[in-house]
């Protein structure tokens, strides 16, 4: 008795003492917000992974990273190569590339880091653009998510420049034919080019100080810009509450999933290890930018079938696909074949991702919040739009390798790269079409489904003699997703109708409005959209 009563005295002082600390904390720290936070819901699908990947993904660039500063040197002095691989022995080259030979041959695992590195590299670049696709063909781009996806798009900008600056270090012939593309395209801006190259190179080609420069903006700026803008994303994510597809329980007010703590970062620690162990297996099982086999970069040689690693493969080929343009004004040539390709194509096709929010919101009126994920197919314009950007990715990111392809297959190169260039201009518009039509079909498939149930495969004759099949109610999941699906807004009322004096904006965004949504207007079942909550309760 006497020691039940000594342990009930221990565990109320322990329970006054937790109290106590607790209030002290919450007084001077957010506390009982991050209880809070801790149960946020996190909706389940597979396509919400896939940020989580570039955020794994980085994680280990971030590792590796530090461990391999501690045996690079970003050094372009010219030294002598006597180390472990002979066939560089005696051969004059930089000191960065001589410190990447070192880790590659002397350092315990150090081409296991180097090649985990890199793999993470173009995993982290593949992964957000894949995340970024999934956020497009949603509609999750929509108010009040607008901000996030300029965040992500310069995201994706800076993952380029970094994992370019970080391709250029080991200063490889590979690489360095990479920056003497990089040069000639500096070159081709007209009136500032040869100031930019100098800027950039500490004077002539290749210069002295390029190396260390990369090496900062690798290292140091880059990867800040990049911390911080991945936390402003999770912070937006967390502000503005995760979208979720449509459902029985779901709409654009509440978000239905996992608590954060403790089931959501059971699942989330499970994907990060995954990941790791993924990328660590390839990099011990799988070479690759073996820069011993190209050699230091010399500027009087090339090495054959050079490509860039895949996400700067369209700017490559969009270099070789434009004709040789050059025009002379007052002594000045502008070489519009490396100006057009390598500067106002990317500033162009930038300039349209970042832009379409504010544009599919300006030609279709729709100024609401939306927290509910859209089905590609239900958004035909829209999904048809991104499959021609996929297109014209595609026909430049192939044609980067046209002098490789046409190798391989014995093909004309001149033949390949006229195919490539007819392809760049007819592909994207088919591609729309296509889509659209498929889109409209699907769509059409599902409302006679949803009209006539689903087909059981149930043959009975009837008592005329004739047979008819047995169809089954759709389930009421499925059943909600689709009729979900038809609530899209009206296109604008052409300004026409009323008389008068349009303006030509005006018009012009009613004609856009109409293109945009006619179809969608045109069904059986549409309906006006109505306006969601503009914050709702989450659970």
């Amino acid at each position: 008795m006497l020691m039940r009563r000594r342990r009930a005295r221990a565990a109320a002082g322990l329970r006054d003492a937790a109290e106590r600390t607790t209030d002290r904390l919450d007084g001077r720290a957010p506390l009982h917000e991050a209880g809070t936070l801790l149960r946020k819901a996190f909706p389940e699908h597979w396509s919400f992974l896939l940020g989580e990947i570039a955020l794994y993904s980085f994680a280990v660039l971030l590792v590796t990273g530090v461990w391999l500063t501690l045996f690079f040197h970003p050094d372009m002095t010219e030294v002598v190569y006597h180390g472990t691989y002979a066939p560089l022995d005696g051969i004059r080259m930089s000191a960065a590339y001589r410190s990447t030979l070192h880790i590659s041959f002397d350092v315990r695992g150090g081409l296991l880091i180097r090649q985990l590195h890199h793999w993470a590299a173009l995993v982290f670049v593949a992964a957000i653009g894949v995340h970024m696709l999934r956020v497009f063909f949603t509609g999750a781009f929509r108010r009040p998510r607008e901000l996030n996806w300029v965040i992500g798009v310069t995201l994706f900008l800076l993952s380029l420049a970094e994992g370019f600056a970080g391709y250029s270090l080991p200063d490889d012939l590979l690489s360095g034919t990479g920056l003497r593309i990089a040069q000639g395209v500096m070159l081709s801006v007209p009136v500032v080019g040869t100031y930019v190259g100098f800027f950039v190179f500490g004077g002539q080609f290749p210069g002295h100080e390029l190396i260390s420069r990369l090496y900062s903006l690798h290292v140091l700026l880059i990867p800040g810009l990049l911390l911080a803008l991945v936390t402003a994303h999770l912070v937006l994510v967390f502000h503005l509450k995760h979208t979720q597809w449509a459902g029985r329980g779901r709409d654009n007010g509440n978000v239905v999933g996992k608590p954060l703590f403790p089931q959501f970062m059971a699942g989330s620690a499970g994907l990060f290890f995954t990941v790791a162990g993924t990328l660590t297996l390839l990099a011990g099982v799988a070479q690759i930018n073996p820069v011993w086999m190209y050699g230091p970069y010399r500027p009087d040689m090339v090495s054959s079938g050079s490509q860039p690693d895949w996400y700067v493969g369209f700017l490559e080929g969009s270099l070789r696909l434009v004709p040789p343009w050059e025009t002379t004004i007052a002594g000045h040539t502008v070489m519009w074949n490396v100006l057009l390709p390598a500067v106002v194509l990317p500033l162009v096709l930038f300039a349209a991702v970042y832009a379409y929010p504010f544009f599919e919101a300006w030609i279709t009126g729709d100024r609401r919040e939306h927290h509910l994920a859209d089905r590609p197919r239900d958004r035909p314009v829209r999904t048809g739009l991104g499959v021609a950007g996929l297109c014209l990715y595609g026909v430049l990111l192939a044609a980067g390798g046209n002098d490789v392809v046409a190798h391989t297959f014995r093909i004309s190169l001149n033949t390949l790269t006229w195919v490539f260039r007819v392809a760049l201009v007819l592909l994207p518009p088919l591609a729309l079409m296509v889509t659209k039509r498929v889109c409209l079909a699907l769509r059409e498939a599902e409302l006679e489904r949803l009209a006539e149930g689903e087909e059981t495969g149930e043959v009975r004759q009837t008592v005329s003699g004739g047979y008819t099949e047995r169809h089954a109610p759709l389930d009421k999941e499925t059943g909600y997703a689709i009729r979900a699906a038809r609530r899209v807004p009206r296109p604008l009322v052409s300004p026409e109708a009323d008389g008068g004096d349009v303006p030509q904006v005006q018009r012009l965004r009613a004609a856009l409005s109409a293109w945009y949504h006619g179809d969608d207007a045109a069904g059986p079942d549409a309906q006006e959209g109505e306006p969601g909550p503009e914050r709702g309760p989450e659970r």
